[in-house]
């Protein structure tokens, strides 16, 4: 296998308009893929940011946010992907999509925690002094404070999501990993290597979309004080 005719081959893959139509070609399988990204980051993100966000406004709980991280983090996907597979859930995307959910918990977790609990306790103390509510505190001051992290750990959820959810393929799911792994099953190289560029690609845009997102939406003192530290 030559580098350089698998490379070609890949191009030449790509540059074929019969592979992108169709119900097994790059729009479609695209599609699919991105639709699987997005239910498991808005399951994790249900269950990672008001429970992070609650931690964090209460103190409470940090020992528990790292074990939980670190549990989840030590666990191979295909491992869970393989459980899920054997059970009343079924082999294909819906197994993947489960497994890959508890797998984007721990970043927005973390991050929401450490992102209230971190607030600028001068800005909560004169909050509390002019008589806001604790629902007002949290509200008003340290969410808006921890935007940057909260934003930044829903990015890293949903890259690290859309490179993982190939995986699927090894199940039976159709996404983008079926290229990967119909194109090494049918030692066709060049299909294989497009379709491990097309999710590189679609990991390099969801980053770049993702990051302006996250200055867009972090508010402007803060923004103003990232420019000068930099």
């Amino acid at each position: 296998m030559n580098p350089a005719e698998v490379a070609r081959d890949a191009v030449t893959w790509l540059n074929d308009p019969v592979n992108w139509t169709g119900p097994q070609g790059v729009l479609a399988l695209t599609g699919v893929h991105l639709q699987m990204t997005l239910i498991a980051v808005l399951a994790a993100a249900a269950i990672a940011l008001p429970l992070g966000t609650w931690l964090g406004h209460t103190g409470r709980g940090g020992g528990v946010v790292v074990a939980f991280s670190n549990v989840t983090r030590a666990m191979p996907t295909y491992a869970l992907l393989i459980l899920f597979s054997m059970s009343p859930i079924g082999r294909g995307n819906p197994a993947t999509v489960i497994a890959v959910a508890i797998f984007a918990i721990p970043p927005m977790l973390s991050n929401a925690y450490v992102g209230v609990r971190g607030a600028d306790a001068d800005a909560k103390d004169a909050a509390r002094g002019v008589g806001m509510s604790p629902a007002s505190v949290l509200g008003r001051v340290e969410l808006p404070l921890a935007v940057p992290l909260i934003a930044a750990g829903a990015r890293t959820s949903a890259v690290q999501t859309i490179a993982t959810i190939p995986i699927a393929a090894l199940a039976g799911g159709q996404n983008l990993g079926t290229l990967i792994t119909t194109g090494f099953a049918t030692q066709n190289y060049g299909k294989a290597i497009a379709g491990a560029i097309l999710v590189i690609g679609l990991c390099l845009v969801c980053e770049a979309v993702l990051a302006v997102a996250q200055r867009v939406l972090t508010p402007p003192p803060l923004r103003l004080a990232e420019a000068a530290a930099a």
